[in-house]
This record gives structure tokens, C-alpha cells and sequence, in this order.
């Protein structure tokens, strides 16, 4: 795939669509349900739920990044835009400032429609929106801003996993490249740290649903993500991720041309340190142990190894 012949899927839409969308999305803050914690607060009317944002877009910062997945990075890298607060709330966080302590301002929609157009002058590669799913209406009708002005990078949808499956359904067509974490496959693990007993749950179907709209990760001949889903899974220490699990769920549900990170640099941050066994990092031997598990389920497109 050429990403001079490439147009984003939200370009792509038939006219109005997006619009469509954006109107659908805003209603739902109004008895908020974006996500499966399902607060039900209005938030169009100040009213804030666990997520404690508003209507307009909380930013963090933004800028090109390079620390990302090989695909989404290339010579410019990715365009990340970094979202202030969170849906999740995990004990370990590594950006607890941002997502803990609410780091960031509020602004309009027309000044975040603009930071993704200077994103894209900088030669970013992509937008990469970061814990997206509490702003997800904020960030549709800012992209709808940015894309009437001339937007027309693929948009990367950065999120923890814990997704409410009809936000999902409702960004198809609009998403190019979904890249959820999968943290947990035990509910008591979800629920101990980050205080979501029903995440496996949700997080399966919505990999399921991601991987339905835009199939495995595709690049182009620079090796650049164009379209497609990408997995992380953090491995945390003592198997408390549930690695084994997730990876046989990747492997066996998704597909096994799922591009994965497997991701190795979990240090303790925030409350973790009280939290044993999350107050250490991971050891080289349960790094090697997620990897071996991977590669013996068949999954061949691990970020970082060569296979």
C-alpha cells in the first residue's frame, strides 16, 4: 500500500456521514455511556463521572513522537495528541499526572482541529489520539473541523481497552488504525488495580469489533501502518496481566497476523509501590516467558523482534 494513493477512511464516508456521527456521539455525553463504566451523568450540562471531563476537548500535550510502534513512527513520526484524564484509572499508571492528576486544558474544538493540521505540516505520519474514549465525541467533530480544512493522515485510536462496544461500532468508517491495550485477563486482577472487574470482557469485544472493521495491521512498501489493528499488552510481573490467556485469545480469536507489542518496560509508578507485586519491575525471565508464548501460538508480527 502506497500512502500517496491512501485516503483515510473518515475522507472516505459518504457525505454527511460524519456529521452523522458526531451528533450521535454528542448525545450519548448527555446520559453518558462512552464507556462500560456507564456513569450516566450529563456531562453537556457540567455534570462530571469517573472521567471528570466535560463536553469540550481536555488536552494534555502534543507533538511528533518517536517512542512508538515501529509501523506508526517511520522517518516523522507519529502524531500523537495526548488526552487529559482517563476512563481506566490503573494503580500503576505511566502517565499518572495526565491520567490521575488531570494535567492539561480545556480548549476548543476549532484549536484541536488546528494542533492535528500543524501535526500533519510537521510530516507526522499519522494522528495518533491518545486514551481517546472518554473525549471520543470532542475528538469526531474536531477531526471533522480538521478534515474540511484538508486533513487526510490515518487516524490511529490509542485506547486502554476498556471500550464501550457501541462507541466502537460507532467510529467505524472513521478510525484507520486501532490500538487498544489488552491489560488484563482475569477480572479479579481488573478489578484489584484498575478498578474494572468487567474489563476482559469488553476488552474481547472490542478487539473483535476493531479487527472486524479494518482486518490485520496493513503498511505500505516504507513499512508505515496504514490501516488495520495493532495490540499492546503490558507485561506485568507475576503473570498478573494474565498473558498466557490474552495471547491464546490474539492468536485463536483475532488472527494470528495480529501485529502485537509486547511491551517490556513496566516500572512501578503512582500507588504501585504499596501494591506488591506491581512495586518491582518485570525480570528479563518473565519477558522471555511472554515472548515464548507468542511466538509459540503462531503470532508472527511481534514490534521489535525478528522473526
Amino acid at each position: 500500500m502506497n500512502d500517496h494513493t491512501f485516503t483515510p477512511a473518515y475522507l472516505q464516508l459518504r457525505s454527511g456521514a460524519l456529521s452523522d456521527k458526531v451528533r450521535e456521539a454528542e448525545e450519548t455525553l448527555r446520559k453518558c455511556t462512552l464507556c462500560p463504566r456507564e456513569c450516566r451523568v450529563d456531562r453537556t450540562a457540567g455534570e462530571k463521572g469517573f472521567c471528570r471531563t466535560g463536553d469540550k476537548p481536555f488536552i494534555s500535550s502534543y507533538s511528533p513522537h518517536f517512542g512508538e510502534e515501529k509501523p506508526l513512527i517511520g522517518r516523522f513520526g507519529s502524531g500523537t495528541i495526548f488526552m487529559g484524564k482517563c476512563n481506566l484509572g490503573c494503580i500503576f499508571c505511566q502517565n499518572y499526572s495526565i491520567s490521575h492528576l488531570g494535567a492539561g486544558i480545556e480548549m476548543s474544538f476549532e484549536k484541536l482541529a488546528d494542533i492535528m493540521l500543524s501535526l500533519q505540516n510537521e510530516g507526522c505520519h499519522n494522528i495518533n489520539l491518545v486514551t481517546p474514549t472518554h473525549q471520543m465525541p470532542m475528538l469526531l467533530r474536531s477531526l471533522l473541523i480538521a478534515s474540511e480544512k484538508g486533513l487526510r493522515l490515518p487516524i490511529v485510536y490509542n485506547c486502554g481497552g476498556y471500550e464501550s462496544l457501541h462507541s466502537i461500532q460507532l467510529l467505524e468508517g472513521v478510525v484507520d488504525i486501532y490500538m487498544p491495550d489488552f491489560k488484563y485477563a482475569d477480572p479479579a486482577m481488573a478489578k484489584k488495580y484498575s478498578g474494572a472487574e468487567n474489563y476482559p470482557e469488553f476488552a474481547r469485544a472490542a478487539l473483535k469489533e476493531m479487527h472486524r472493521q479494518v482486518g490485520d495491521l496493513l503498511t505500505d512498501k516504507r513499512g508505515i501502518a496504514m490501516r488495520g489493528l495493532l495490540v499492546r499488552h503490558l507485561v506485568l510481573p507475576e503473570r498478573v496481566a494474565g498473558t498466557a490467556e490474552i495471547i491464546k485469545f490474539i492468536a485463536h480469536e483475532i488472527s494470528k497476523n495480529t501485529y502485537i507489542n509486547i511491551m517490556d518496560q513496566y516500572h512501578p509508578c503512582f500507588k504501585a509501590f504499596d501494591h506488591p507485586p506491581l512495586n518491582r519491575r518485570i525480570t528479563a525471565k518473565e519477558y522471555a516467558e511472554a515472548l515464548n508464548l507468542a511466538i509459540k501460538a503462531g503470532i508472527k508480527r511481534i514490534d521489535g523482534v525478528t522473526m
